[in-house]
């Protein structure tokens, strides 16, 4: 096959799978919630079943748990799963209605399995026991049950943390990179326009972002979290942003998978913000000219690299601009000084450990979070800004990026 067509169909494919593999992994992720649910009610039911109250309250106080439990989820599975006609809503909203109910499916998850972990544990010891011919203590077990109880919420609580405040605070990251040309460029990734993430919270990180006084301002993609509807005032948050060489971007999955591919660029020429989408511009400055490239979103679009580079001098430092980073060997091997890219929001949840840092990003991918490097060729990974499936980050905090390059 002629390359061309070949890249074509290569595109095809993977968008293709895309769309398939999308509904598969979220209904893998609504089934674990719900078999998390279950497994709390069960558990919950067997203690107010062994309490000494009457059975009148035992009946009530089952048929309460239940039904909140039932609520959380119908609430957390239509928030995730469908798109809410209510565009931005208010901070009060959010806290007293969404973040709630994501927080406690969340954390139900991680409170889920730890209770059965120490369930399995504790059967195992007490078959030892029985083994040792060991007597049994009833207080004793009472009060391991107390703590065992009291810790399973700590992952409910921390889900709670991780949405209102964790997820609300973000760092700016600074790196002296070489390039060729002396520039302040600001990245901003994965904003994720939606009900977590409203105009006032954009606004917040475009006032940021012109305060870094840039030269040039970079969106890697995912604008949108699960609607088309929240585009336009993405884009126009965006376009609030003067930087003295212009404000470039590229798509990620989610305009794919939830926008109109047709109708995004237009939205973005009426703000004024240029799409590459396997193209590139040729920026003139004093000290030379330098190039911004841009290429579609690697499995959900039809990504073309030739196509993003054809006719532009070699010679020319060139900033390539990827949703997801996993373009890095290829951009390396054509010598591009520099990808920026974002996808996988630095886990979102990442646990670090001795050995180090782990997280589904980690697991899926080896570009997580960071800055890499191949020969003369760097790759930075940005965190982003907004959240997806749920809006808790945990030891992942949103970040601004701000490259000094030389």
């Amino acid at each position: 096959l002629p390359a061309c067509a070949f890249r074509t169909q290569t595109g095809e494919l993977g968008g293709e799978m895309f769309r398939r593999r999308v509904p598969r992994l979220r209904l893998i992720i609504l089934a674990l919630v719900l078999l998390a649910q279950v497994y709390l009610f069960v558990r919950m039911r067997r203690a107010i079943l062994s309490s000494s109250r009457s059975d009148r309250f035992k009946s009530r106080a089952i048929g309460l748990v239940g039904a909140a439990i039932g609520l959380l989820f119908a609430l957390n599975a239509y928030l995730v799963f469908t798109y809410i006609p209510w565009v931005y809503p208010p901070l009060a909203a959010q806290i007293g209605l969404f973040y709630p109910v994501a927080a406690w499916n969340f954390g139900s998850l991680f409170s889920a399995l730890f209770l059965f972990l120490t369930r399995v544990m504790g059967r195992l010891w007490r078959m030892v026991g029985r083994t040792a011919h060991a007597p049994v203590n009833p207080g004793r077990r009472r009060f391991l049950q107390s703590g065992v109880g009291g810790l399973a919420a700590v992952p409910i609580l921390l889900s709670g943390y991780g949405a209102a405040y964790a997820s609300k605070t973000y760092d700016v990251e600074e790196l002296t990179l070489p390039f060729g040309r002396s520039l302040r460029v600001v990245q901003l990734s994965d904003i994720h326009a939606g009900i977590y993430m409203n105009r006032e919270e954009m606004r917040r990180y475009a006032d940021q972002v012109s305060a870094l006084r840039p030269d040039l301002f970079v969106l890697t993609g995912d604008f949108i979290s699960n609607s088309m509807v929240f585009l336009p005032g993405c884009v126009e948050e965006m376009a609030r942003v003067r930087a003295r060489y212009g404000t470039f971007a590229t798509l990620g999955n989610h305009e794919h998978r939830w926008g109109t591919v047709g109708e995004i660029p237009a939205i973005f020429r009426q703000h004024r913000i240029p799409l590459l989408t396997n193209a590139h511009t040729v920026i003139r400055t004093e000290q030379g000219p330098f190039a911004v490239a841009g290429i579609d979103d690697l499995v959900a679009g039809q990504p073309d690299i030739e196509a993003a580079l054809r006719g532009l001098d070699p010679a020319i430092p060139t900033l390539l601009l990827s949703h997801r980073p996993e373009i890095f060997p290829q951009a390396a091997a054509r010598r591009i000084p520099l990808t920026l890219s974002g996808h996988y929001h630095g886990g979102q949840v990442k646990l670090s450990l001795p050995g180090g840092d782990l997280s589904l990003a980690h697991l899926w991918t080896p570009y997580p979070v960071g800055l890499y490097r191949i020969d003369a060729s760097h790759l930075y990974v940005s965190r982003g800004i907004g959240t997806t499936f749920t809006p808790v980050r945990l030891n992942a905090p949103p970040e601004v990026t701000l490259f000094h390059l030389t």
